[in-house]
C-alpha cells in the first residue's frame, strides 16, 4: 500500500494538484473547481516552506492584480468546515495582497499523512526552497514514510547523492543554519562545513570575506590541515657534534636527539658517487 502511493505520488502528482493538462483530468478539475472565500483557507502547519521573499510575494501580487490567479489551490476540507492548503501557500498569500476576495481552488480529499507527503514533494519539486527547508522535508518524508533514500531521490527527480549531502546540513551548529536560511551562505558553502571542526568559526570567515564557494572549500581543506608542531631548538652540544661528523665525512648530518628515547642520525648526499663512499666507508668497518 505505501509502496503504490510512493508510485503514485511520484509519477502522478500533478494530477493530484490540478497540473495534468490531459482532457480526462481537465474535465475532472473542472467538476471539483470552486471559488471560496480567502478568508476561509488556512496554510498547513506542515508546509515545509516557511519563508517567503516580500519581493517575491509582491511582484506575484503584482501579476495577479493585472490578470488574476490562473492557477487554482489545492485544498482539503477541515474538521471545522473550513480549507487547508495542500499545495499554493505562496500564491494565496499574494492574493491576500493583491485584495482578492475569493480564489479559485480544487477540492481533494487527502488523509493527515497524504496532505504532508503531497505539500512536501510539490515544494520540492517546484518550490524555492531554501536548503534548510529541503533538508528538513527530505529528513520528514524519510521518517514519517519510511522512504529509503534511494526512493526519495525517484520521487523528487533528484540524485541520491543530492539528497544525502543536503540532509547532512541538517547537523550543521544553529548558528550556521541561521545564516543558511537568512541567505547569508548558500547550499554550496554550507556542504563544505560539514565535515569540519569548527563550522560556526569558518562560516563566520566565509562571510566577512565574501569567500566563492570555491574559496570556502580552500578555507575548510586549510583548517583540516594538522598543524605541524615547531621543531625543537637543538643544544649546543647537538650543533657541535654534527659540525665535526660533518667535516669529517664531507657531508651533510642531522642528528636528532630526543634524550633517553634515542634518536636518529641522517647521513645527506647529492650523488650515488658519495652514496657508495657512505657504504664503502660503513661496510670497511664492519670488517675491522
Amino acid at each position: 500500500m505505501i509502496q503504490a502511493q510512493r508510485q503514485r505520488l511520484g509519477r502522478g502528482l500533478a494530477a493530484l494538484i490540478g497540473d495534468d493538462t490531459t482532457e480526462t483530468a481537465v474535465l475532472h478539475d473542472i467538476r471539483s473547481l470552486r471559488h471560496l472565500p480567502i478568508e476561509l483557507l488556512h496554510a498547513s502547519a506542515n508546509n515545509p516552506r516557511k519563508h517567503f521573499a516580500d519581493a517575491e510575494l509582491e511582484d506575484l501580487a503584482k501579476s495577479i492584480r493585472e490578470k488574476g490567479l490562473l492557477q487554482p489551490l489545492v485544498v482539503r476540507t477541515r474538521t471545522d468546515g473550513e480549507y487547508e492548503i495542500v499545495a499554493g501557500e505562496r500564491r494565496w498569500r499574494a492574493a491576500q495582497r493583491a485584495g482578492l476576495h475569493e480564489i479559485p481552488v480544487l477540492v481533494r480529499e487527502f488523509s493527515d499523512g497524504e496532505a504532508l507527503e503531497i505539500a512536501l514533494i510539490e515544494n520540492i519539486q517546484r518550490s524555492d526552497l531554501n536548503p534548510l527547508e529541503e533538508a528538513r522535508a527530505y529528513d520528514l518524508l524519510l521518517q514519517q514514510f519510511n522512504y529509503t533514500q534511494q526512493q526519495l531521490a525517484q520521487s523528487v527527480g533528484k540524485s541520491r547523492s543530492h539528497i544525502a549531502n543536503t540532509l547532512r546540513l541538517l547537523n550543521l551548529p544553529l548558528s550556521v543554519r541561521q545564516q543558511i536560511e537568512a541567505g547569508k551562505l548558500t547550499a554550496g558553502h554550507a556542504r563544505t562545513l560539514v565535515a569540519t571542526e569548527s563550522p560556526a568559526e569558518l562560516a563566520e570567515q566565509i562571510i566577512k570575506f565574501g569567500l566563492s564557494v570555491r574559496e570556502a572549500e580552500g578555507l575548510t581543506r586549510q583548517a583540516a590541515s594538522p598543524k605541524r608542531k615547531p621543531k625543537a631548538e637543538k643544544s649546543t652540544d647537538t650543533k657541535a657534534l654534527e659540525r665535526s661528523v660533518a667535516e669529517a665525512l664531507g657531508l651533510k648530518i642531522d642528528i636528532n636527539d630526543r634524550g633517553d628515547a634515542g634518536g636518529t642520525v641522517s647521513i645527506g648526499y647529492k650523488s650515488l658517487e658519495q652514496l657508495e663512499e657512505i657504504c664503502r666507508r660503513l661496510q670497511s668497518r664492519e670488517s675491522d
